[in-house]
């Protein structure tokens, strides 16, 4: 079941379109809570796909601060600040289809218990870290060894670090986004 309903998730998202539009106009943009709700302090993960391609992701799996202030700043983040992409141009705009992925607290997990689809991922070892969404592993069909192995490659750590010492975490997400 949803913890979000339509009307929070439709305004997660269009706070992430108006924080990306304004930042594109060279415009500060500040906005507050439609609800006690979505000032709860939650880690999030703001999506955008262009032409059915990544474009950006940028977020915080642990809670740092009011949900749709997390959603603003991973947004604008997602859009201008992602080492692997060029910052999105006001041409862009239209055709950007957000995404969000709202974390649940994290929580030490045996690799053998990760469950493909319904986890994400963090596993750290030697000061790093790589996390990966539980939508990941179902978008390449990934297999949980396969989803272990993309997480420490993610993390600049060889494939078998699940292996060998790495501390692994799970998280739930709930995802929506802009049909």
């Amino acid at each position: 079941m949803a913890e979000y309903s339509d009307v929070e998730r439709t305004e997660l998202l269009k706070l992430a379109r108006q924080a990306i539009a304004s930042s594109l106009r060279g415009q500060r943009f500040e906005a507050g809570p439609q609800s006690p709700h979505l000032a709860e302090l939650r880690g999030a993960f703001t999506t955008l796909h262009r032409q059915g391609k990544l474009r950006g992701c940028i977020g915080y799996v642990e809670a740092r601060k009011p949900l749709y202030q997390t959603v603003i700043e991973t947004a604008q983040a997602a859009a201008f600040e992602d080492p692997r992409f060029q910052p999105v141009r006001p041409e862009e705009l239209p055709e950007l289809q957000i995404e969000i992925s709202v974390m649940s607290p994290l929580a030490e997990i045996a690799a053998e218990d990760v469950q493909v689809g319904v986890h994400g991922l963090l596993l750290s070892q030697h000061g790093r870290r790589g996390l990966l969404l539980p939508q990941v592993a179902t978008e390449y069909s990934l297999s949980r060894e396969e989803f272990l192995q993309e997480t420490c490659r993610k993390a600049g750590l060889p494939g078998d670090a699940w292996q060998n010492g790495a501390r692994i975490e799970a998280f739930t997400a709930e995802v929506f986004g802009e049909t």
